[in-house]
């Protein structure tokens, strides 16, 4: 650690709210690594929806709303605003999406990590009970991420990468391809398979897109008509407008059927019933996000006369992230920067983000500073 920094440029969350309860820091100390950490010196870190809903507290169930990402969707106050529906602690330093070189190790971490490309398991685990889902924890939300030079991480959330891809491009991949591969796993999605993704163009959307035609399954995509062509080139058999006025009649005259077998949904809000009225008798219905609004109407009878099947996905198995890896280091997914930012721009990146003009994800390079 002796020729290693010991203050560095980070992007610190000091309460719940907007924009202004993160603050742009030169002088935050480099952290140290436990016993059980390596320390990173992060070349890129992606944004994801889930630090823009961290910060705002709209975990809660006090906020009803779209995901917006600005002050008047915040829960101060509530005791439930974290994913986990606990408080976290500030100040707190977010970014799952963290990528870059091992530069030290704790005592009990592996010294051959360092030198090492990098990529992290953004699932925090209790290694006593690792397949526990109440004792885990997200990086950037229950402990520091990386939207700052340097981060720690647990050896067993490292991963070593062999792959020919930038920082950037690696940083797109974590948290959004993890959390469309624990969706596809768990709604079983196979071979010929209909697949109706909603928010196709999104971070999440986009990987669902690859990731479910990895697995040969008819891809249908719903975003704006700006983005087809995008999508089409990702592997999307059939993309339609983001809300069609007649979803059924959309699908029949696309695929000669108007139901599909599996919905990924990361939007839900007003559109939600008409997208459960088209899944086919036995159909899977996977979530991981509600961009649009949490609060959505259900008719039970379509539930139970039709046999559906509904999962809700969070907290992924061990073998998600390990299975991403080997996809990327066989060139099997692409990946999908739509811009960069230096750290020190990083409410230009949000506020691009939450934009949603964009196409699979936006990084931030700390080494930019």
């Amino acid at each position: 650690m002796t020729d290693l920094p010991r203050t560095m440029s980070a992007y610190v969350l000091h309460q719940h709210g907007g924009m202004e309860a993160q603050q742009f820091h030169t002088d935050w100390p480099v952290p140290q690594p436990g016993p059980d950490d390596v320390l990173i010196k992060v070349g890129a870190c992606g944004c994801n929806n889930t630090d823009i809903n961290t910060r705002t507290g709209w975990y809660s169930k006090s906020v009803t709303g779209a995901t917006k990402g600005d002050a008047a969707q915040t829960a101060e106050g509530q005791d439930d605003p974290a994913w986990g529906g606990s408080p976290i602690q500030f100040p707190r330093i977010q970014g799952a999406d963290a990528v870059g070189i091992v530069v030290a190790t704790g005592p009990n971490a592996p010294s051959e990590l360092i030198g090492k490309r990098v990529m992290l398991d953004c699932w925090q685990r209790d290694w006593s009970d690792p397949l526990n889902r109440d004792k885990t924890g997200y990086f950037g939300s229950e402990r520091d991420g990386g939207f700052a030079q340097y981060t720690t991480a647990d050896y067993r959330n490292t991963h070593a990468v062999d792959s020919t891809m930038t920082d950037a491009e690696l940083a797109t991949f974590s948290c959004s391809y993890s959390t469309a591969e624990g969706m596809l796993s768990r709604a079983l999605v196979g071979q010929g398979e209909h697949v109706l993704i909603t928010g196709a163009s999104g971070g999440v959307g986009s990987a669902l897109v690859q990731l479910a035609k990895r697995r040969g399954a008819v891809v249908i995509a719903l975003s704006s008509p700006g983005k087809h062509a995008a999508l089409s080139a990702l592997g999307a058999d059939i993309t339609l407008e983001r809300s069609p006025p007649d979803l059924p009649d959309a699908l029949r005259q696309a695929t000669g059927r108007a139901t599909v077998d599996v919905v990924c949904d990361v939007v839900g809000g007003d559109d939600w019933p008409q997208i459960i009225d088209v899944m086919a008798r036995g159909g899977r219905y996977a979530c991981s996000g509600a961009i649009a609004g949490p609060m959505v109407e259900l008719d039970l009878r379509t539930l139970y006369l039709r046999d559906l099947t509904f999962h809700g996905s969070t907290v992924v198995p061990r073998h998600i992230f390990t299975d991403l890896l080997g996809y990327i280091e066989r060139a099997e997914i692409k990946p999908l920067v739509a811009a960069t930012y230096p750290l020190a721009e990083l409410p230009a990146a949000q506020t691009a983000f939450m934009d949603k003009a964009h196409i699979g994800n936006i990084v931030v390079l700390p080494a930019a500073d």
